[in-house]
């Protein structure tokens, strides 16, 4: 096996998704995912308790059929790979257990690694050599960032998150006001479908010049979901009908004006024409459409992995620590945690030695 080429198993089990992955350097092998949505649906939201039930009853029979699809035994393996955080403890907590276990059992070397950097690493599975330094912007149900990457595996620096509701969750809440189903991010799409974006002008968080000197790249989707709650209760006090397909669409596209535009400030500011997109809100048909549009007019590339990379997957995290492996880097110790604030900035948790 050539050193950077190696076969690599990636544990994900950061929310609501059992992610087992497979690679050989930066080919994909398999990637399989089992959701627990459905026992959460009926909650309205993720449920970390019931994430991390989930994740027990989901490992084993997803690493089976990782290992099936693949090819593969487990003693093929050349290492074990597995989020450390950020995420929801208990949840991390499931996937750090059973790859710990896997590796000593395998004898094999263990990563662990950085849940918000595996979703930079997806991209690396699409076949075309990735450029650095890049912008990257990951918009997920648990988390909204805007990075500078100038090396995956040794230099990534936080520009700005979300300091209260993630994207994803805004989805959820005003899909919930507005009588959908979960989860909203889908639902927001469909019903926006045939609404218009601008029917109603939703503010776009943090945007302001006051905003600019202290958050520039954070976002803020918290005065939103409020002024969309807001804007309904109004509407039925005066009996105004409410067209959900326009509430939607202006609701939309607030979030995704406020993203686009903080993500091409950064590529501006920082002189890097290019923008990655992640993590499972890029699904957003609207989204993906005025990034692409925006930035060509800014002569800004867009990088959009597959879609099946952009949700949470452990295809992603063993893309990480194959990475991490050809450049040299030593495994983790086994006496690393979950880490459910992990600083974007530490992409591999080396662990402590006594």
């Amino acid at each position: 096996m050539a050193a950077t080429e190696p076969l690599v198993l990636g544990i994900e089990t950061s929310c609501d998704e059992t992610g087992i992955g497979i690679v050989r350097g930066r080919t994909l092998l398999s990637n399989t995912i089992a959701s627990s949505m459905e026992e959460h649906a009926r909650y309205g939201g993720v449920v970390p308790e019931v994430a991390a039930r989930a994740h027990l009853e989901a490992l084993q029979p997803a690493i089976e059929a990782a290992v099936a699809e693949a090819g593969i035994g487990l003693d093929d393996l050349d290492a074990v790979a597995v989020t450390s955080g950020p995420g929801l403890a208990g949840a991390l907590m499931v996937g750090v257990g059973a790859a710990k276990a896997l590796a000593v059992s395998l004898d094999k070397p263990l990563y662990a690694v950085n849940h918000l950097v595996g979703h930079i690493a997806a991209d690396i599975l699409a076949g075309d050599e990735v450029e650095y330094p890049t912008v990257a912007l990951l918009v997920s149900g648990g988390h909204t960032s805007l990075l500078l990457v100038r090396d995956l595996v040794s230099d990534v620096e936080l520009l700005g998150e979300t300091v209260d509701d993630a994207a994803g969750e805004a989805f959820d809440k005003i899909a919930r006001i507005l009588g959908l189903p979960y989860p909203g991010g889908p639902e927001i799409d469909r019903a926006a479908a045939t609404g218009d974006p601008t029917a109603i002008r939703f503010p776009r968080g943090l945007s302001r010049a006051s905003d600019m000197a202290e958050h520039r790249y954070d976002f803020s989707f918290s005065g939103l979901k409020t002024a969309v709650a807001r804007w309904i209760e109004q509407a039925e006090a005066a009996g105004t009908p409410i067209d959900t397909a326009d509430v939607a669409a202006s609701f939309r596209e607030a979030v995704v004006d406020v993203l686009v535009t903080k993500a091409l400030d950064a590529c501006d500011r920082f002189g890097v024409p290019r923008l990655l997109l992640g993590g499972g809100v890029i699904a957003n048909r609207r989204l993906r459409e005025v990034a692409l549009a925006r930035a060509a007019e800014a002569g800004v590339a867009v990088r959009i992995p597959p879609l099946s990379l952009c949700t949470d997957n452990g295809a992603m995290i063993a893309a990480l620590a194959a990475q991490l492996m050809a450049t040299g880097h030593a495994p983790s110790t086994l006496a690393f945690g979950a880490d459910s604030t992990l600083p974007v900035t530490e992409i591999q948790v080396a662990g402590v030695t006594a």
